[in-house]
């Protein structure tokens, strides 16, 4: 379709821009024969790009570090997914009135459900940066209550373990746990700890339940050791892609079929990739 005066547009602000959302968004566009572009923005002023979305009528923004945070002052209305984590990643702009949600959060939400993770279960969540925080939270609002943080910076472990009411741990040596979430780069390709496991064997071996939010690649290490020994998995595909359809939803009022949503998730991983 042919960008006329009536196409939508959508965009993102990032520090490190990347292909994924790009890619994904567009390739539904298409295939739904949907009026809207969208376009990935590196930006550094956060509070005169969100001015923006609201002066041009964009159409919706997704927001990626470091501004997921700094961004809330400037919109009128925080969501209840942005609320429990206190983080933005998608902005929606309804003519002029701009309301913030939080999709990584609503992505590891459904993906509890989708799995059935019962939350009598116990839970190591490795990491505490952002995603860490969704992840945390999606816990606790779900209901569990055994679910333990380890970071190696222990600051930031103690600092997300204490605001959920959960305890941190200095260790995974002695630890035992039915579920294991890592939020870390460990496992990532081209990262420093790409062949590393996220958790020890030991810990694989004895858990029911292995998730990773690392997307590329899609079979981690820890995915794969995982695998090796007969767990349920949840991979970070799953996450990248269920929360860029929560996104698409609310900026076009459209849900694509899971078919489509899995062809186009294929697709931006490949443009990635590359």
């Amino acid at each position: 379709m042919a960008i006329n005066k009536d196409t939508q547009l959508c965009i993102s602000i990032s520090a490190r821009p990347s292909n994924f959302g790009t890619t994904f968004h567009n390739y539904l566009y298409q295939k739904l024969g949907l009026d809207f572009i969208y376009k990935a923005f590196q930006v550094q002023d956060v509070e005169h790009a969100v001015k923006g979305v609201r002066a041009l009528g964009i159409r919706g923004c997704a927001v990626s570090m470091p501004h997921k945070e700094s961004c809330m002052p400037f919109v009128d209305e925080i969501s209840e997914s942005a609320a429990a984590i206190q983080s933005v990643n998608t902005i929606v702009n309804d003519n002029g009135y701009l309301k913030a949600y939080n999709t990584d959060y609503i992505a590891i939400y459904k993906l509890i459900e989708k799995y059935q993770l019962d939350n009598t279960k116990s839970v190591i969540v490795h990491g505490s940066g952002g995603m860490a925080k969704a992840v945390v939270a999606a816990f606790k609002n779900s209901g569990f209550n055994r679910l333990k943080v380890y970071a190696r910076n222990a600051e930031t472990g103690k600092n997300l373990a204490a605001l959920y009411g959960f305890e941190y741990i200095s260790s995974l040596d002695h630890q035992q746990a039915e579920i294991l979430v890592n939020v870390t780069p460990i496992g990532m390709k081209g990262g420093k700890d790409e062949l590393t496991l996220a958790f020890p064997e030991h810990l694989i071996k004895a858990a029911e339940t292995a998730f990773d939010v690392v997307a590329m690649p899609v079979e981690t290490p820890f995915i794969k050791s995982a695998e090796r020994f007969g767990k349920q998995v949840i991979s970070g595909a799953e996450v990248i892609v269920l929360q860029a359809v929560e996104q698409f939803e609310l900026y076009t009022h459209q849900r694509p079929s899971d078919e489509l949503v899995i062809e186009a998730g294929n697709v931006a991983r490949e443009t990635v990739r590359k």
